[in-house]
């Protein structure tokens, strides 16, 4: 299913999109289902059965037109997990520009990890407010994101999969300077509105192999970042494994796994985004999340 966050003259509240009619069903309507995405996830494979059941009955349809999509975790209730450096010819491109503080090496030994504040989470379609960066150096970062459904500690590589509640899209929005200025990468990162999220969450039985999902990011139509998400140094069960080996994740956490190559860091001269722009990174089954810049 893909679950969106949405909105209109009723309020905001979730649903399941359905491409193929247009339509996104109100799981508000005629359920007592909850109205936020995290506590819907707390609920588990239940939720998600009540859900189709909710689709098959017809009720509650509304046009996609007629609707504002929100991301779907609008306010995720931690910061948002991040690598770094974790595609090969990424990092190596990183390494190289002269922004890097992360250590010698350019493909790392372990994960790098960070985090972006939970108030830079944007919508699809949201402006990403560049004229916040006062140092004019802000970049584009397609990634895919992990969405935790079962909570835990200490999770074993070969069981990280049964704790993956579905996938997002996030673009890990980057003031440049800031991000080397200040070594650790938490405010470069974290400005407000500096990570846009949807458009919708696809459930982990809709993604047969992650690893052949293919991340595209096009700036103003012109393809930047290409890559297959099997290209990641340290993979999804990796990161659950890591993660979990020092904190507890609970349901709706999420984990954006990183970006390719192709990122305006990577260019000489780089090329960083400005007002008018628009960023598009598309990963399918979950669609494609654009944002102007502002």
């Amino acid at each position: 299913m893909r679950l969106v966050t949405f909105s209109d003259a009723a309020g905001t509240r979730i649903g399941v999109h359905d491409p193929a009619t247009g339509t996104v069903v109100d799981l508000a309507a005629g359920t007592r289902l909850p109205r936020d995405m995290t506590a819907f996830i707390r609920l588990g494979r239940k939720g998600l059965a009540r859900a189709r059941r909710a689709v098959r009955s017809g009720e509650g349809r509304i046009s996609l037109a007629a609707v504002k999509l929100h991301a779907p975790i609008p306010r995720p209730a931690k910061n948002i997990l991040c690598v770094g450096k974790n595609y090969h010819e990424h990092a190596r491109e990183f390494h190289s520009s002269g922004v890097d503080a992360t250590g010698k090496e350019a493909v790392p030994e372990v994960p790098i990890m960070f985090t972006k504040w939970p108030n830079s989470v944007i919508g699809p379609g949201e402006p990403i407010p560049a004229a916040s960066d006062y140092t004019d150096s802000t970049d584009y970062e397609g990634e895919l994101a992990v969405v935790i459904g079962e909570g835990g500690r200490n999770i074993d590589g070969k069981d990280a999969y049964d704790h993956v509640y579905g996938y997002t899209i996030v673009n890990d929005v980057t003031a440049r300077t800031l991000q080397n200025r200040h070594r650790q990468w938490f405010l470069g990162k974290s400005l407000d509105g500096y990570c846009p999220m949807g458009p919708c969450i696809v459930t982990a039985d809709e993604v047969k192999d992650v690893g052949k999902l293919r991340l595209v990011t096009r700036v103003n139509g012109e393809v930047r970042q290409d890559a297959m998400v099997s290209d990641l140094i340290f993979d999804i069960p990796a990161l659950i494994a890591t993660v979990s080996r020092v904190m507890t994740f609970d349901p709706g956490d999420l984990i954006a796994t990183g970006t390719c190559a192709g990122v305006g860091i990577g260019f000489d001269p780089p090329r960083y985004l400005k007002k008018g722009d628009v960023v598009a990174v598309t990963i399918e089954p979950i669609g494609t999340l654009e944002s102007p810049v502002g």
